[in-house]
């Protein structure tokens, strides 16, 4: 019984494990080079498709984003102001406000982002960390997002993002970005 404990102790260490990932810092050297000022200023489109866990696609936007940046008190802190068209014909809006703690360290806010957003960024990646408080048939659930931008050139960037609750995963959010 007790070598059972053992393995299963250890299965779920392992899986734990599993549930980092691949460290941002694996694309320090890739190029071109992500800086959220640069990329995130002016009108960017996006198109993409939030799938389920069983990879059906259950929805498709559009969101058109107006961004720019500023200093505050020596610091670069930039608004994101985002306008999403969905596929069922609804409307939405999130207000992004993303402050640069270092050369590769950002921290974010929306009404709908429970706490504060966390974002590392190295070469053409960033990984952001948030929980989004979701509406979903009348309730809102605090789903965990895991969310990777990789800059192409500099027009184009894609986005993916796993969503999680409990540690169980939902599905996905696939995106491409085109700067104009």
């Amino acid at each position: 019984m007790k070598t059972l404990w053992l393995a299963c102790l250890a299965c779920g260490v392992l899986g734990l494990g599993g549930c980092s990932g691949v460290p941002v810092e694996r694309y320090r050297g890739e190029q071109p080079v992500l800086d959220l000022a640069r990329y995130f200023n002016g009108t960017i489109d996006g198109w993409g498709m939030f799938q389920d866990r069983s990879g059906a696609v259950i929805k498709r936007f559009h969101v058109l984003i107006d961004a720019s940046w500023e200093k505050r008190d020596g610091v670069d802190v930039g608004t994101l102001d985002e306008h999403f068209s969905w596929s069922d014909g609804t409307t939405s809006r999130r207000v992004w406000t993303i402050t640069r703690v270092d050369a590769s360290h950002y921290v974010g806010r929306a009404d709908d982002v429970v706490g504060e957003a966390q974002g590392e960024a190295a070469g053409n990646a960033l990984r952001w960390r948030y929980v989004l408080a979701l509406p979903v048939d009348g309730r809102v659930w605090n789903v965990d997002f895991d969310d990777w931008m990789f800059l192409i050139d500099d027009k184009v960037m894609l986005n993916r993002s796993e969503m999680r609750k409990f540690g169980f995963r939902l599905g996905e959010v696939t995106l491409g970005f085109s700067k104009r």
